[in-house]
Formats: structure tokens, sequence, C-alpha cells
């Protein structure tokens, strides 16, 4: 099917008083994802959307719910519920939605982690007709009777892919239970895996897939590079390319929230001004380190998977893989935090020997290889393989002891990752 991009959003089916509001906001041509999707929405289907980050997914459906709301007979109780994986993604959402409703008089109430329940518990009691939440804390507003989601009747999943994995799966279910068997459901993300849309099907009924760009790709703005280089240089390598290319603002991933927290200190002692951001800090601490990224104060903002979905970042030229993911998934999400809205971008990944699995499994999903280069000064080490140990049936002593060691990885990883998306 061909869609033809419409001349505005009334196109669509939007109402003028948006319009207006759009307007105001200079934002007046719908993209292909908010074209593909708001009739749907409006429609009241269920809808399975990909699409890559930032191609203005949050108003493709935060616009047809705040007119659809607008339109019902509310009582103060959640006419709609959108549920995200971080604090960071829930505040953005919310101050998206916030604009697009400012001439309404709609209530939109937003609850996460890591401020005062007590604050939000008395905003829900004023009323919240559009609720935004991370799953862990709806769950204890919803244990205490703050808040009731009987008759919300439209329930968005933002990043759904993370909203789906297992470490959410048990708070959703849980939530899910509380809704009304009769809703309309949306998911939205930049990446589906088969896993993920099983369980989705399993949740809605008949959905309308739209699939704005083909699944789990990057945008081609995006230009891509892997650095091979020892374990023990990367930090070397990283201070390296932030001064001789001289980058000003850099996201830098790395995979846990200790080594997010060392490396911002090492490259401080580099010279370069940096600052972490993860599950482990305070949401004060977060939006802080957040604000002098964004402001200029800071070169470099070091952050985990999780602490950086929601980010919203303008103009973001460079990202940098410090860490490869164990996920490739997340590399989708990571990259697609430069070459926004059509402008370019620069997706750097350091990479160790050790890390070359992970690669390959990156370029399985993309169905690419990815360019590598040397850099002059930081080329790693050939190391001769050692022959292996044999034990008495002949079998590698070593090759077992390395399956034991990667799965262990794998192990404390997901562990680690649960955790964290529980904050």
């Amino acid at each position: 099917m061909r869609f033809i991009m419409s001349v505005n959003f009334a196109d669509l089916g939007i109402e003028q008083q948006l319009v207006d509001t759009l307007s105001g906001l200079n934002i007046v041509s719908p993209t292909p994802v908010q074209e593909m999707s708001i009739p749907h929405v409006l429609a009241g289907k269920d809808l399975l959307a990909a699409a890559q980050t930032g191609t203005g997914k949050t108003a493709a459906f935060g616009l047809p719910i705040i007119q659809s709301v607008q339109q019902k007979q509310r009582n103060g109780t959640p006419q709609a519920l959108i549920l995200v994986p971080t604090r960071e993604l829930a505040q953005q959402v919310f101050d998206n939605l916030t604009q697009y409703a400012a001439n309404t008089d709609l209530k939109i109430v937003c609850v996460y982690g890591g401020t005062s329940i007590g604050v939000q518990k008395s905003k829900l009691n004023d009323g919240a007709d559009i609720l935004i939440a991370t799953p862990g804390r709806l769950l204890d507003h919803l244990f205490n009777g703050n808040v009731n989601i009987s008759k919300t009747t439209t329930l968005v999943l933002d990043e759904a892919d993370r909203m789906l994995d297992m470490g959410f799966w048990p708070d959703l279910q849980r939530i899910l239970r509380r809704l009304p068997q009769t809703r309309q459901i949306m998911l939205f993300s930049a990446t589906f895996e088969k896993r993920i849309k099983t369980i989705a099907y399993k949740l809605m009924d008949s959905p309308v897939e739209v699939e704005v760009s083909p699944a789990n790709t990057t945008a081609e703005t995006v230009e891509q590079m892997v650095h091979p280089v020892d374990k023990k240089r990367k930090r070397e390598l990283l201070a390296y390319l932030i001064g001789s290319r001289n980058w000003q603002q850099v996201l830098v991933f790395t995979k846990t929230k200790q080594g997010s927290d060392e490396l911002a200190k090492e490259l401080k002692l580099d010279g370069i001004k940096a600052v972490s951001i993860n599950g482990d800090k305070s949401q004060g601490a977060r939006q802080r380190a957040l604000d002098e990224f964004k402001s200029g104060k800071v070169r470099a903002l070091i952050a985990t998977d999780v602490a950086a979905r929601g980010l919203d970042i303008q103009e973001l030229e460079q990202v940098v893989n410090f860490d490869m993911p164990f996920k490739a998934e997340d590399y989708v999400h990571r990259i697609g935090r430069t070459g926004r809205a059509g402008k370019s971008g620069l997706a750097v990944s350091l990479m160790s020997r050790d890390e070359e699995y992970l690669l390959h499994a990156i370029e399985n999903l993309l169905d690419k290889r990815l360019p590598q280069e040397w850099l002059a000064g930081f080329e790693p080490s050939l190391i001769e393989e050692v022959e292996p140990e044999r034990n008495h049936g002949g079998r590698s002593k070593s090759r077992s002891a390395e399956k034991r060691k990667m799965k262990a990885k794998l192990a404390i990883h997901k562990t680690a990752e649960k955790a964290e998306n529980k904050r």
C-alpha cells in the first residue's frame, strides 16, 4: 500500500483546535509514522507500530488520545494509560503531551520512581484524564488505592520491546489484570523481535501493523564505524577521539552502572568534562546530568542502556558504544539517539576481541556488515593463540571453561538488567 503525505493534521482527522496548537509549536506536516498511525488510533483499533527513534512516535499516539479523551465523559479517573520503561521517557512523554493539550482542560499526570510518592498521590487525587507511568511506581499507587484504572480503556506501551521484556512482564501482567477486558492497546517501538511480537499478539485484538522502516534497521543518515581495540585501551581511545575530533557533545554507552561512573571519573582526569547517568542515581541527579549535557557544560554523557531510554537530545551528532551491547536490538536503540529527524549522525563502536561475537549478532540482525577501521597507535594486539590443555577425554578444558564463563557473563548481565529495569 502506498501512503501519500497529507497536507496537514486535519486531513488525518485531528480537530482544528489541536491543529492550531501544533501550528503554534511549528509542527505543520505529520511525519510518516504519524500519518500512518493517527487514523487507526482515532478509529479505536489496536496498533503495532515500528518506527525509528526521533520519528515522532509520541505525537502519533498522543494527539489522537488527547482528542478522544476530550470527547469522553470524564470522572477524574484515567481514560488513557501510557506505560514507559524509564523515568526520563516518562518525563519526555509528559512534556510533549502537556504541550499538545495546552489549550484543553485535560489533566495529565506523570508518576515514576525516584520522586515523592506523596506529591504524586496529591496530583492523582485531583484527577487524571491521561496517566503516564513507569510500571513499578504505578503498581505502588494501585496497591495504595491512589488511582483506579478499572475504566481505563486505552493503553499505550512506549518502547514496547523493553516493556514486554521479561524484566517488566510480571509487573505488566498485574497492571493488565486491573484494566477492563474491552480496551484499545497500542505498542510503539523502534524494534520488534519475533518473541516480543508473539507476546504482543496475545494481548491485542487483530492489531493493525504499521512499519515506517524495515524492522531492526538503522537510519541511513547515521554513519557507523567499528574500531577494534584492546579492552585496556578503550578509555584512552575514547579520550583521543573526543579531543582530536573536537566532539563537543557525545553520548557514550557502557554495559554496567559501575562502569558508567568509573568512565566518567577517568575522562575527567583526562581533562574532558563528563557525567554519568544510571539507575543508581537519584532522579534529581539524573536530571542535573542531562541538563548539564544539553547545555554544553559537559562534553560526554556516560549512560547505561536502561537509563538512556527516552533521552531526548536535539541534534546529537555522536554516539559511542564503549561496550558492545549484549542484546543486538539495543544497538538499534543506542545509535537511534543520533541522526534524528533526518539529520546526520555518527555511531562509533569500540570493540575488544572478546566482543566480536556481539558484533556478529548485530550484523545478523541488521543483515549487513559494519565497516571496521584500525586507528593508528591503537591497533589491537595480535596475541598468539595458546594450545588448549587437553583432559583425558581429549576435550579442550579451556573451550568448555570459556563456554561456562560466557554463560555466567550473560546470566549476570540479565540479572543486573532486570534489577535496573525495576528502578
